[in-house]
């Protein structure tokens, strides 16, 4: 899947306050956005960005659109999708959060069926540094390179990718899954694409809930662990929620507390090392693991 060849790009949504200041930023930056769509405001223009009330109408300046993004408000996130894909698209980058989880699924049975790829609801979009920025992860943060990092926090990738330039390592592509509780392309998704991607030699998640290495775990136990793969998750020792019901249940809980067991951390830990996983407890330790990894796979 390659996201650097000519990628013309629309925007739905574009008048809406945040997507006009992005838009522009992103044709700045060389991203190729041919148009914008609004209904209603068809024949006006965000700069020099022309605006067309549906998106079929913006067949008419090109032969295709390769990507969307989608930054209308969350009850027209469905429509558009569909609109969207009923015109070629199959790209689709959904940037709005909090989406009805049953129009999410609506979303994602109806990509499925006409082979498009949506990142979200929630992304923050996709960038190749000095290549292609797509969505709101700044691309002043990142330097061209080979590691390809998959994030649920833009914050986070920032913090990651500070620590990876002054180390002298670079992004061959950074993508923000989405935080929305559904969101149409997982993980475990984006593993096998970054695998099979030529320009990446190591990857990175970068998590906020243990949840998450579970789609690393299953990646590697089922397709294999071609490239060396770092996860950072920052909540990995924060105790998972509990929901006590009745008495007996916090009695017994309360008692097998005393009981010595292997923590939460050190159980996930130990089954990312079974599959060759390594696992930073800090951004600060992930250049290093990285050269470390690399220098192996070499040898």
């Amino acid at each position: 899947m390659n996201w650097s060849s000519p990628n013309k790009v629309i925007i739905q949504g574009i008048t809406e306050l945040e997507a006009a200041f992005y838009a522009v930023q992103m044709k700045t930056y060389g991203t190729e956005v041919i148009a914008g769509v609004s209904p209603g405001r068809g024949g006006t223009k965000v700069e020099d960005i022309p605006v067309f009330d549906l998106v079929e109408q913006v067949l008419t300046i090109t032969d295709k659109i390769d990507t969307s993004l989608i930054f209308v408000p969350p009850y027209q996130v469905l429509d558009a999708v569909k609109e969207a894909i009923a015109t070629g698209i199959r790209r689709v980058i959904i940037l709005t959060s909090n989406i009805a989880p049953l129009d999410t699924i609506e979303i994602i049975k109806h990509a499925q069926a006409h082979n498009t790829l949506i990142l979200g609801p929630g992304s923050d979009g996709i960038t190749l540094p000095d290549q292609v920025w797509l969505g709101r992860l700044q691309p002043h943060f990142y330097q061209p390179g080979n590691i390809g990092s998959i994030s649920t926090s833009r914050d986070l990738s920032y913090e990651v990718a500070a620590e990876l330039n002054q180390a002298g390592m670079g992004q061959s592509i950074v993508v923000g899954l989405g935080n929305d509780h559904i969101i149409g392309s997982n993980l475990l998704q984006w593993l096998s694409i970054l695998e099979e991607d030529p320009q990446t030699d190591a990857i990175i998640f970068i998590g906020e809930r243990i949840k998450q290495t579970e789609e690393i775990l299953a990646h590697c136990r089922d397709a294999g662990c071609h490239k060396p793969i770092i996860a950072y998750v920052a909540g990995l020792k924060t105790p998972q929620e509990r929901i006590f019901r009745d008495a007996v249940t916090i009695i017994s809980n309360h008692l097998s507390a005393s009981i010595p067991v292997a923590s939460q951390e050190r159980r996930i830990i130990n089954k990312l090392k079974k599959v060759g996983v390594r696992v930073a407890k800090r951004p600060s330790e992930i250049p290093s693991l990285l050269s470390e990894m690399l220098h192996s796979n070499k040898i």
